[in-house]
């Protein structure tokens, strides 16, 4: 039932058919009364220097973007680095510490799956889960970060930081419920957009082919993976971060004689426990220069008014 709810949601939101149009007018004055008041919220903050960079990288919208792989490209290039995120569907609540920058602290369950991808493809940054923002920027700066990237941050207006959005597009740009989006691009705040194949682009490794591979993931938006795949077997989508069970993906396996499951990284952390035959489309983005210019200029700015 949340699977059929889930998938429902993103048509409505970014492929909509007729009564899904119907409902999105009818919503309209709650999607006026949304956006006024988040602008009120935006207006009510004043940010708090933390006293040392912070980059958020975001999207206005809900649904996947390729946050984590652009924050995963970005933290790669910088020294005593940390990644902070609130770690959605997470089995744990409150703090943890991922990874300390030598070691993988937690399992996938208390991490969630995007903060165990950030542990294991950034193995010398700190990983820090927590719903409260200020107190993970605060742990790692206790850490000695020098730099703390945050995941899907553009919504903690009391928070000094270089904001980057993702642009994504969409038919329907109302706020929520009639649209997608969580917020606008209010006028004083100061972002960063950038757009995928303009300032970012992906590039897919498949790792570990096998002759029959059947697809399963758990991203939103699954058809977004339809541009990068081989031939697959079958195509099992399941709601944006599904918990899996062994008996599940056993039972796909054997339906389909497949040889091996085929899977994103963000899936891979949550069933490479299973000991079940995995092959991974490895996604990775690699990001034009002009990025790292901007993020290294608000870098010197900000440490020269400390000076």
């Amino acid at each position: 039932m949340r699977k059929m709810v889930v998938f429902w949601v993103e048509e409505y939101f970014y492929n909509p058919n007729f009564v899904q149009k119907i409902i999105s007018l009818l919503l309209l004055p709650l999607s006026f009364i949304y956006c006024f008041i988040m602008y009120m919220r935006f207006k009510s903050k004043k940010p708090q220097d933390f006293g040392v960079d912070i980059i958020s990288i975001g999207n206005l919208s809900v649904g996947g973007s390729g946050k984590t792989p652009l924050v995963t490209a970005l933290a790669s290039r910088y020294e005593d680095a940390a990644v902070v995120l609130r770690g959605y569907a997470r089995e744990s609540r409150g703090l943890f510490m991922v990874s300390d920058g030598e070691k993988i602290l937690v399992d996938v369950g208390i991490s969630g799956d995007e903060a165990m991808i950030y542990a294991h493809k950034l193995p010398h940054a700190i990983v820090i889960v927590s719903e409260d923002r200020k107190k993970g920027i605060l742990k790692a700066k206790e850490m000695g970060a020098k730099i703390i990237f945050l995941d899907d941050a553009y919504s903690k207006h009391d928070i000094k930081k270089l904001d980057i959005l993702i642009d994504v597009q969409s038919e329907n740009s109302s706020c929520l419920p009639s649209g997608a989006f969580r917020e606008r691009l209010w006028r004083g705040k100061e972002v960063v957009v950038v757009k995928e194949s303009v300032d970012f682009k992906r590039v897919v490794e498949l790792k570990n082919k096998s002759d029959k591979m059947s697809l399963v993931t758990a991203i939103a938006r699954p058809q977004r993976l339809d541009g990068y795949l081989p031939q697959v077997v079958s195509k099992n989508w399941f709601e944006d971060h599904h918990s899996f069970t062994k008996d599940e993906i056993s039972k796909i396996i054997q339906r389909d004689k497949a040889s091996s499951i085929l899977v994103t990284y963000k899936d891979f952390v949550k069933l490479e426990q299973f000991d079940l035959p995995l092959s991974l489309l490895d996604l990775h983005v690699e990001v034009n220069e002009n990025i790292f210019k901007i993020i290294n200029n608000y870098r010197r700015n900000s440490n020269a008014k400390k000076d």
